[in-house]
């Protein structure tokens, strides 16, 4: 956009500043032309006179005149018998053609405009006498550099002035264009970074048309109403599971003073524990999301060395993994420097190793790698366990989605570790790996 607009506007200045310039450039060039051809005329037509009146003042005129002007003269009577010669030769093929002309009482050919770079001497013929009684001849010749100097004075102070113009005229359509676009710009930010979970994103007011500050202040309002609106949502979820805490302990100890022989013991124990794990899992979703929220509004990033928490996670799971008869394999890497908090990245590998062990099935194995460049580290988790359907691939990091109750869960792991990683800029991605199991590929930004 901002192309398109300094394009429009620079170009309808340069049409301006042209539409002044070119045809004030034309208007000087023709009139010093002008002035040159009427002060020569003037000189042959005044040597015409004083041809006919005193010949020995024309001889002294024509000597002064070629002195001061440093024209060339030739004056000829009827019968081409010369009167005075000064520069030239009245046997000159082009002075005899000229004076034949004159003797003729032929008009004057119109001298074309002279341009800055116009040259040459020009010739100028004046019959003595009247048209009826032609007596002789005037021949001029005089060079157009005094007048073409003149021209390319006059046309490079046009030419500066014009550049002056425009320059005063790209300067005004910066200013406009950044009066106009700098409001769009913040808008254009602010709508990033709600979208990136900064709440409270506000943008300036001060600046731009009316129109702008009006959509600005609307976009800050809009920007308050969401951030309250998340906050009541996130407060909801962790008081609704925090409230429920206590019915459900008291629930729990009713029912374990119910027989264990009791038909329905088994299945409401049952039961009670997923309600429990779910709202476990909505209180770790809804701290994931105010985790997320802070990170977003927060301007410095967390670090942490990748590699020592995936060693601490994959030791922390060894025992769950050898009582689901499941193998975990992998070299673990020197170091991993990446743009994550510890805390996070360490839940984040919590749940995908979690998952991993519940699903991947008896003697499966789960394998890790990592690669690293200098703006971006991955780190993938894979098992060639039974893997998922394409077609539940999309919905494995949705909230509360299961591909399959047969084994306890909320189906909050993978959208909580999704937060998370979301959160410090990075990318969290599910789909079957080339072992036939799933794998998860979890991607954060490199830290220097």
């Amino acid at each position: 956009m901002r192309r398109r607009l300094l394009a429009v506007l620079l170009a309808f200045a340069v049409v301006a500043v042209a539409g002044f310039a070119v045809p004030l450039l034309l208007s000087t060039a023709a009139n010093r032309t002008q002035q040159f051809v009427s002060s020569r005329t003037t000189d042959a037509a005044r040597f015409a006179v004083l041809a006919q009146e005193n010949r020995t003042h024309l001889v002294t005129e024509v000597r002064a005149h070629t002195t001061l002007y440093g024209d060339d003269v030739v004056v000829v009577d009827a019968r081409r018998r010369v009167v005075v010669e000064a520069g030239m030769r009245a046997t000159d093929p082009d002075v005899a053609a000229a004076i034949d002309a004159a003797l003729r009482n032929q008009p004057r050919q119109a001298l074309a405009e002279l341009r800055p770079w116009s040259g040459g001497t020009v010739l100028f013929t004046q019959a003595v006498g009247t048209g009826t009684s032609v007596s002789g001849a005037v021949v001029l010749r005089s060079s157009v550099a005094a007048a073409v100097a003149d021209i390319r004075f006059r046309w490079a102070v046009v030419l500066l002035a014009a550049l002056v113009a425009a320059a005063a005229c790209v300067l005004l359509v910066l200013r406009i264009a950044r009066w106009l676009l700098r409001p769009v710009a913040q808008l254009a930010d602010g709508v990033h970074a709600v979208a990136a979970g900064r709440e409270r994103t506000h943008v300036d007011v001060s600046t731009g048309p009316p129109e702008l500050r009006g959509l600005a202040e609307q976009f800050n309002q809009m920007s308050d109403a969401l951030a309250e609106s998340a906050g009541r949502q996130r407060q909801l979820v962790a008081d609704a599971s925090h409230q429920l805490r206590n019915p459900l302990a008291a629930l729990r100890l009713r029912i374990d003073t119910l027989a264990a022989t009791d038909p329905a013991y088994d299945p409401v124990v049952s039961e009670l524990d997923r309600l429990e794990a779910l709202l476990a899992g909505m209180l770790t979703l809804a701290s994931a999301d105010s985790t997320a929220t802070d990170l977003a509004a927060s301007a410095a990033a967390a670090r942490c060395d990748a590699a020592t928490v995936l060693a601490d996670r994959v030791e922390a799971w060894g025992r769950a993994a050898d009582a689901a008869g499941v193998h975990l394999a992998g070299e673990i890497p020197v170091t991993l420097p990446v743009r994550c908090a510890e805390p996070e990245l360490a839940q984040v590998l919590d749940v995908v190793l979690d998952n991993a062990i519940k699903y991947a099935g008896a003697d499966a194995t789960i394998r890790w790698t990592s690669h690293t460049t200098p703006a971006e580290t991955t780190l993938t988790i894979d098992d060639d366990g039974p893997g998922v359907p394409e077609e539940h691939l999309a919905r494995l990091t949705e909230r509360f989605w299961r591909a399959t109750t047969a084994t306890p869960g909320s189906g909050l792991g993978l959208a909580i570790a999704e937060r998370l990683t979301t959160a410090h800029g990075g990318r969290f991605t599910v789909g079957n790996g080339d072992r036939g199991g799933l794998a998860v590929t979890i991607t954060l930004r490199t830290a220097r």
